[in-house]
């Protein structure tokens, strides 16, 4: 199987189990990938939601990456601490994180905290309080291109809301945010023609408020995992890959063509022979994410087995009965589906290079509050 021997590791009798592990060597390499994608490293604006650590934070900036996108308050606080020069919170402010958010940029003031907003009513509120504040806040409007999570429609309607946010004190329109996790078409060439079908679009409308507003020369972040190489391709805009660097196997299946290898996987070990040809691990609900439909899981060396059922802390499979299945106490890697609410399931991971466990790393931002 073309996953066998890539994580092995020494003295694995020694770990508890269920654990996650990231495999430090393969998520360097596939950060470099990236990098290499984006022709270079001060173009990318990195998600850090799949891992919410200091240390992978830090070994991006090493490589050159300035930028980076958040979820949080938790998350912004973590990259202001780390030192990071920009960090965009990727999500609607709204409610009492509006002035955490403001006391996180008064707190910070080495860092750059970018926001965004695709309605009046938010973008008022966040300027209001701002304004009050003595401080004016740099923002992107959040464009929907066709994910329906959040974001302005692709439209004229756009146009209406930056010259509304013109007005306004407190903020700053500085340009475009525009995810499309959507794009996972199997087909590069097919993905390739959607992303730049909608950047178009976008460029459009772009120009038309240039045209009527001087100096407004906005920026653009485009595109996830799956599409930021298409949108690579695209002169002048900011690239924004999250799963990338620690990657799963959910995305190594649905886009064949990215060039990244798994970098986290989860020990486990077998549990109990509950019937004939079942096989139990103790990696339940709360040891890996079970949001995405299908398997949630790969288990490299017998990738035949078939899940049957999911608990909290149990996990069944069978195998045919032409195979025999694994002893008691066998252990196992199972390489996550999706590796970001995997990730937050754990306080820490392990840290793997070469073979061997080299220490751990804190998922620092796993909470919501840290000091803000």
């Amino acid at each position: 199987m073309k996953y066998e021997n890539l994580y092995t590791i020494n003295n694995t009798q020694a770990i508890e189990t269920p654990a996650l592990i990231y495999h430090r060597d393969i998520i360097l390499e596939n950060t470099k990938k990236v990098i290499e994608i984006a022709k270079e490293a001060k173009r990318l604006w990195p998600h850090i939601k799949t891992h919410k650590m200091r240390e992978m934070i830090t070994m991006q900036m090493d490589l050159g990456i300035e930028r980076f996108k958040c979820s949080t308050i938790a998350e912004a606080e973590l990259l202001a601490r780390v030192g990071a020069k920009h960090a965009l919170l990727a999500y609607p402010i709204i409610g009492p994180n509006i002035n955490r958010f403001i006391r996180l940029q008064k707190a910070f003031e080495h860092t750059k905290f970018w926001a965004i907003s695709d309605n009046g009513e938010q973008m008022s509120l966040l300027a209001s309080q701002a304004h009050e504040q003595g401080i004016s806040i740099p923002l992107l409007i959040d464009v929907n291109f066709g994910m329906n999570r959040t974001g302005i429609h692709l439209g004229q309607e756009i146009k209406e809301l930056v010259l509304k946010g013109m007005k306004l004190k407190g903020v700053e329109i500085m340009g475009f945010h525009c995810y499309d996790g959507h794009h996972h078409d199997y087909d590069f060439k097919e993905r390739t023609e959607k992303a730049h079908k909608q950047t178009s679009i976008m460029f459009s409308i772009a120009e038309s408020i240039s045209a009527e507003v001087e100096d407004f020369s906005p920026i653009f972040i485009m595109g996830g995992t799956p599409s930021f190489p298409s949108h690579a391709l695209t002169p002048g805009v900011f690239l924004s890959p999250g799963t990338a660097f620690a990657y799963d196997y959910g995305y190594s299946e649905k886009v064949p063509d990215l060039p990244f290898v798994p970098g986290a996987t989860i020990l486990t070990r077998v549990i109990s022979h509950p019937a004939p040809h079942l096989f139990t691990l103790d990696l339940g609900h709360k040891g890996i994410a079970t949001d995405r439909a299908g398997l949630r899981g790969l288990i490299i060396g017998i990738e035949d087995a078939t899940p049957i059922i999911h608990s909290e802390e149990h996990w069944v499979f069978s195998r045919d009965e032409s195979y025999p299945i694994p002893p008691i106490g066998s252990i196992f890697h199972v390489i996550p589906s999706h590796i970001c609410p995997t990730t937050a399931l754990y306080p820490s991971v392990l840290v793997a290079e070469k073979g061997e466990i080299v220490g751990s790393w804190d998922v620092a931002a796993r909470n919501r509050h840290l000091n803000f």
